[in-house]
Protein backbone atom coordinates (compact mmCIF):
# COMPACT_ATOMS: atom_id res chain seq x y z
CA UNK A 1 0.00 0.00 0.00
CA UNK A 2 1.49 3.68 -0.90
CA UNK A 3 -0.04 5.94 1.40
CA UNK A 4 0.17 9.93 0.80
CA UNK A 5 -0.04 13.12 2.94
CA UNK A 6 -0.75 16.30 0.87
CA UNK A 7 -0.29 20.08 2.80
CA UNK A 8 -1.54 23.21 1.41
CA UNK A 9 -3.55 25.77 2.46
CA UNK A 10 -7.28 26.24 2.30
CA UNK A 11 -8.15 27.44 -1.83
CA UNK A 12 -4.88 25.92 -2.73
CA UNK A 13 -6.44 22.45 -3.91
CA UNK A 14 -4.74 19.97 -1.63
CA UNK A 15 -7.84 17.84 -1.14
CA UNK A 16 -8.98 17.99 -4.68
CA UNK A 17 -5.25 16.77 -5.15
CA UNK A 18 -6.14 13.97 -3.17
CA UNK A 19 -9.50 12.87 -4.47
CA UNK A 20 -8.08 13.10 -8.07
CA UNK A 21 -5.25 10.35 -7.11
CA UNK A 22 -7.84 8.28 -5.25
CA UNK A 23 -10.23 8.58 -8.65
CA UNK A 24 -7.53 8.02 -11.17
CA UNK A 25 -5.79 4.73 -9.09
CA UNK A 26 -9.96 3.18 -8.74
CA UNK A 27 -9.94 3.55 -12.14
CA UNK A 28 -6.63 1.55 -12.73
CA UNK A 29 -8.99 -1.28 -10.56
CA UNK A 30 -6.92 -0.28 -7.57
CA UNK A 31 -8.26 0.40 -4.23
CA UNK A 32 -8.18 4.09 -2.73
CA UNK A 33 -9.44 6.40 -0.38
CA UNK A 34 -8.64 10.38 -0.08
CA UNK A 35 -9.66 12.39 2.96
CA UNK A 36 -9.33 15.70 4.67
CA UNK A 37 -8.16 17.16 7.71
CA UNK A 38 -9.25 20.66 7.96
CA UNK A 39 -7.82 23.30 11.12
CA UNK A 40 -9.72 26.45 11.00
CA UNK A 41 -11.74 26.49 7.79
CA UNK A 42 -10.69 29.68 6.33
CA UNK A 43 -8.66 30.41 2.92
CA UNK A 44 -5.32 30.34 3.42
CA UNK A 45 -5.16 28.28 6.95
CA UNK A 46 -2.86 25.22 6.91
CA UNK A 47 -4.44 21.74 5.36
CA UNK A 48 -4.11 18.17 5.20
CA UNK A 49 -5.38 15.77 3.19
CA UNK A 50 -4.43 12.34 2.91
CA UNK A 51 -4.82 9.34 0.01
CA UNK A 52 -4.25 5.36 0.65
CA UNK A 53 -3.72 3.45 -3.14
CA UNK A 54 -3.65 -0.30 -2.46
CA UNK A 55 -4.14 -3.59 -4.60
CA UNK A 56 -5.28 -5.34 -1.90
CA UNK A 57 -8.82 -3.91 0.05
CA UNK A 58 -7.92 -1.35 2.31
CA UNK A 59 -9.32 -1.63 5.76
CA UNK A 60 -7.51 1.47 7.67
CA UNK A 61 -9.46 4.84 8.99
CA UNK A 62 -6.92 6.79 9.70
CA UNK A 63 -5.02 9.46 9.34
CA UNK A 64 -1.68 8.40 7.34
CA UNK A 65 1.30 9.11 10.24
CA UNK A 66 3.87 7.60 7.82
CA UNK A 67 3.67 8.16 4.34
CA UNK A 68 5.46 6.67 1.43
CA UNK A 69 5.11 10.10 -0.24
CA UNK A 70 4.41 13.73 0.83
CA UNK A 71 3.34 16.74 -1.58
CA UNK A 72 3.76 20.10 -0.57
CA UNK A 73 2.15 22.77 -2.76
CA UNK A 74 2.89 25.53 -0.67
CA UNK A 75 6.67 25.51 0.15
CA UNK A 76 5.72 27.90 2.80
CA UNK A 77 4.21 25.90 5.05
CA UNK A 78 7.74 24.48 6.19
CA UNK A 79 7.80 27.68 8.66
CA UNK A 80 5.16 26.31 10.32
CA UNK A 81 4.78 22.83 9.92
CA UNK A 82 7.51 19.65 9.70
CA UNK A 83 6.36 18.56 6.22
CA UNK A 84 8.88 15.81 6.72
CA UNK A 85 7.03 14.67 9.88
CA UNK A 86 7.08 10.41 9.43
CA UNK A 87 7.91 10.36 5.63
CA UNK A 88 9.61 6.48 5.74
CA UNK A 89 13.23 6.74 4.79
CA UNK A 90 13.03 5.68 1.35
CA UNK A 91 9.82 7.50 0.73
CA UNK A 92 9.07 10.99 -1.71
CA UNK A 93 8.79 14.61 -1.11
CA UNK A 94 7.49 16.65 -4.00
CA UNK A 95 7.97 19.81 -3.65
CA UNK A 96 6.51 23.34 -5.01
CA UNK A 97 9.09 25.56 -4.92
CA UNK A 98 11.38 27.98 -7.42
CA UNK A 99 14.46 26.41 -4.93
CA UNK A 100 16.85 23.89 -6.68
CA UNK A 101 16.91 20.14 -4.62
CA UNK A 102 20.02 21.12 -2.96
CA UNK A 103 18.23 24.68 -1.20
CA UNK A 104 15.19 22.00 -0.28
CA UNK A 105 17.53 19.54 1.23
CA UNK A 106 19.39 22.26 3.02
CA UNK A 107 15.98 23.81 4.55
CA UNK A 108 14.21 20.82 5.01
CA UNK A 109 16.96 18.17 5.92
CA UNK A 110 15.36 16.32 3.87
CA UNK A 111 18.03 12.97 2.32
CA UNK A 112 15.31 10.53 0.41
CA UNK A 113 13.87 11.07 -3.00
CA UNK A 114 12.67 14.52 -3.79
CA UNK A 115 10.90 16.15 -6.58
CA UNK A 116 11.16 19.66 -7.09
CA UNK A 117 9.09 21.38 -9.61
CA UNK A 118 7.89 25.40 -9.40
CA UNK A 119 4.31 24.68 -9.22
CA UNK A 120 3.26 28.09 -9.26
CA UNK A 121 4.81 29.45 -11.97
CA UNK A 122 3.09 26.94 -14.07
CA UNK A 123 0.21 27.46 -12.60
CA UNK A 124 0.05 31.15 -13.25
CA UNK A 125 1.36 31.16 -16.86
CA UNK A 126 -1.78 28.32 -18.04
CA UNK A 127 -4.42 28.84 -15.01
CA UNK A 128 -3.81 32.42 -14.28
CA UNK A 129 -3.98 31.67 -10.93
CA UNK A 130 -1.73 30.71 -8.24
CA UNK A 131 -3.96 27.30 -7.62
CA UNK A 132 -1.08 24.39 -8.19
CA UNK A 133 -3.14 21.49 -7.28
CA UNK A 134 -3.07 20.14 -11.01
CA UNK A 135 0.39 20.88 -11.50
CA UNK A 136 1.98 19.46 -8.66
CA UNK A 137 -0.03 15.91 -9.51
CA UNK A 138 1.90 15.84 -12.70
CA UNK A 139 4.77 16.23 -10.78
CA UNK A 140 3.76 13.17 -8.23
CA UNK A 141 3.26 11.11 -10.95
CA UNK A 142 6.01 11.48 -12.98
CA UNK A 143 8.07 10.89 -9.53
CA UNK A 144 6.42 8.31 -8.54
CA UNK A 145 4.48 6.51 -11.22
CA UNK A 146 1.68 5.48 -8.91
CA UNK A 147 -1.09 6.25 -10.91
CA UNK A 148 -1.33 6.53 -14.67
CA UNK A 149 -0.85 10.01 -16.29
CA UNK A 150 -3.32 8.97 -18.94
CA UNK A 151 -5.92 8.42 -16.47
CA UNK A 152 -5.11 11.06 -14.50
CA UNK A 153 -5.78 13.51 -17.58
CA UNK A 154 -9.49 11.79 -17.59
CA UNK A 155 -9.94 12.53 -14.02
CA UNK A 156 -8.81 15.64 -14.69
CA UNK A 157 -11.23 16.57 -17.88
CA UNK A 158 -13.92 14.71 -15.72
CA UNK A 159 -13.49 17.16 -12.58
CA UNK A 160 -12.74 20.08 -14.55
CA UNK A 161 -14.75 20.48 -17.09
CA UNK A 162 -14.47 23.46 -19.42
CA UNK A 163 -11.47 24.74 -17.37
CA UNK A 164 -9.75 20.92 -18.04
CA UNK A 165 -7.74 21.73 -21.02
CA UNK A 166 -5.58 24.50 -18.86
CA UNK A 167 -5.13 22.11 -16.15
CA UNK A 168 -4.17 19.28 -18.17
CA UNK A 169 -1.67 21.73 -19.91
CA UNK A 170 -0.73 23.08 -16.24
CA UNK A 171 -0.01 19.19 -15.70
CA UNK A 172 1.75 18.45 -18.21
CA UNK A 173 4.48 21.05 -18.10
CA UNK A 174 5.41 20.14 -14.52
CA UNK A 175 5.55 16.38 -15.76
CA UNK A 176 7.88 17.07 -18.05
CA UNK A 177 9.76 19.79 -15.97
CA UNK A 178 10.06 18.61 -12.73
CA UNK A 179 13.52 17.95 -11.54
CA UNK A 180 14.06 14.74 -9.31
CA UNK A 181 16.82 14.16 -7.13
CA UNK A 182 17.29 10.53 -5.64
CA UNK A 183 19.10 11.36 -2.71
CA UNK A 184 21.88 11.52 -0.63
Amino acid sequence: MLEFRFHGRGGQGSVTSAELLAITAVSDDKYAQAFPSFGPERRGAPVQAFARISDERIRVRSKVYEPNVVLVLDYSLKAIVDVTQGLVPDGLLVVSTGLTPEEVRKDTGWKGRLAVVDGVNIAMKHIKRPINNTVMLGALIKASECVSFDLMKQAVEERFGRIAAVNMAAMAEAYETVTISEGA
